[in-house]
């Protein structure tokens, strides 16, 4: 079977060659896109990571193509939609990491509530002086989670470690488990007016689109932070800008940012080519990592080395379900 792999590293290709050496593989260090689908001609399996872009015009493009498997929990890059009337199966990776992503989590948020960041960009600057690096205690605050799949609830965990108070929202309440772990449910209303930190940990579909935005945003405790280790669009980008100027919001943790799809895939956004509802997403990205109050990773909430091995593990053993004819359990289409 010829299989095809897009946004590959050298070590991942090495593990995946020894465990599916029975099989023709290809692999390609860029995403799968119309520009370069003629890559994966011939092939009845892909293999794909979040910046990949499987629209109608890439599963058209490839008449062979009978599974889809994505490295990530996401499928929103996927049209997965269009699959199911093509009868191609597409699989994620639902579980690879809730610790690794929860633990990143708290780097983000520590590195807010004591100045980590702050003080290091001091010290680049030659400054060493603790003017305005007065931090906060963790213990007693309360944490907002917006999301309690299995990532929420393990910050959830970690916070109640910390000796934090915690609320949360999601439209599937699991109220066992908020009575052994101690948080309460409450609308997303209230828990962003009464959480000091709000974290975010839904799925990005047409429902989560923008969920914090400029209307909610508003209704944050003054000071607060934010925390998205989820997906860019979660968040209304300028709306969480204006909120920071005014001080609504006293710092963000950012893992994502709204449009990184695109300033990741063509770097157009560096060069002023692509624009954003009025406002270019070089420009945007600039405005958010100039400020002292806003830490940013690249997307790195899920990159350990043990998530890493999880994820390649679950996708091989989707591709050999698929190949057995088996019932494919990470399956997210009907087909």
């Amino acid at each position: 079977m010829r299989i095809a792999f897009f946004e590959t590293s050298d070590s991942d290709k090495k593990y995946l060659s020894e465990k599916l050496s029975s099989h023709e593989l290809v692999f390609f260090d860029e995403p799968l896109s119309e520009n370069n689908v003629a890559l994966a001609k011939g092939c009845e399996v892909i293999s794909v990571f979040i910046y990949s872009v499987i629209n109608r015009n890439v599963i058209d493009a490839l008449p062979e193509l009978k599974s889809i498997t994505t490295r990530s929990t996401g499928f929103d890059h996927i049209d997965t939609e269009y699959c199911e009337q093509k009868n191609i199966n597409v699989q994620n990776v639902p579980f690879y990491g809730e610790n690794t992503v929860a633990e990143h989590t708290f780097a983000l948020i520590l590195a807010l509530s004591r100045n980590v960041h702050k003080s290091y960009a001091r010290g680049l600057r030659g400054d060493f002086s603790i003017e305005g690096l007065m931090g906060f205690d963790l213990k007693d605050k309360t944490l907002g989670v917006i999301g309690t799949g299995h990532i929420g609830l393990h910050v959830i965990r970690i916070a109640k470690g910390f000796g934090m108070h915690v609320l949360a929202f999601d439209t599937a309440k699991n109220n066992f488990l908020s009575e052994v772990l101690h948080f309460n449910y409450a609308p997303l209303d209230t828990v962003l007016s009464k959480s000091d930190i709000v974290t975010l940990h839904v799925p990005y579909n047409p429902h989560t689109h923008h969920l914090i935005n400029g209307e909610n945003l508003s209704k944050m405790k003054p000071g607060s932070l934010l925390i998205n280790t989820s997906r860019g669009g979660i968040v209304e980008s300028e709306a969480m800008i204006e909120a920071l100027d005014k001080g609504i919001l006293g710092g963000a943790g950012l893992d994502v940012i709204e449009g990184e799809e695109q300033i990741k895939e063509e770097n157009e956004c560096l060069k002023g080519d692509c624009v954003h509802k009025g406002k270019e997403h070089s420009d945007i990205k600039q405005d958010l990592l100039s400020r002292e109050n806003v830490v940013y990773t690249p997307h790195i909430g899920f990159y350990s080395k043990e998530a890493l091995e999880r994820i390649l593990d679950t996708t091989i053993s989707n591709i050999n379900q698929y190949q057995a004819n088996k019932k494919i359990e990470n399956c997210v289409t009907v087909s």
